[in-house]
């Protein structure tokens, strides 16, 4: 590695924005199987599924009617 580096040309990464954070959360076994066979349907990875199912809810304002029996 070099001692010192030059970054006087950069420029800040215009993605920096959009970055994902990682985080835990605890879905039901059911719902995991349904985004992974939809991933192997579709080719697309099932976290990715996942999260651009709940960007789409967060855009269109969906909110979730509960009913306690």
């Amino acid at each position: 590695m070099r001692e010192q580096y030059d970054f006087s040309d950069s420029v800040p990464n215009p993605y920096a924005k959009k970055l994902k954070k990682q985080i835990t959360i605890r879905l039901d076994e059911d719902v995991i199987e349904y985004f992974k066979a939809l991933s192997d349907k579709n080719g697309i990875p099932y976290q990715n599924l996942i999260n651009l199912y709940l960007k789409d809810c967060a855009a269109s304002n969906k909110e979730l009617s509960l009913e306690w029996k």
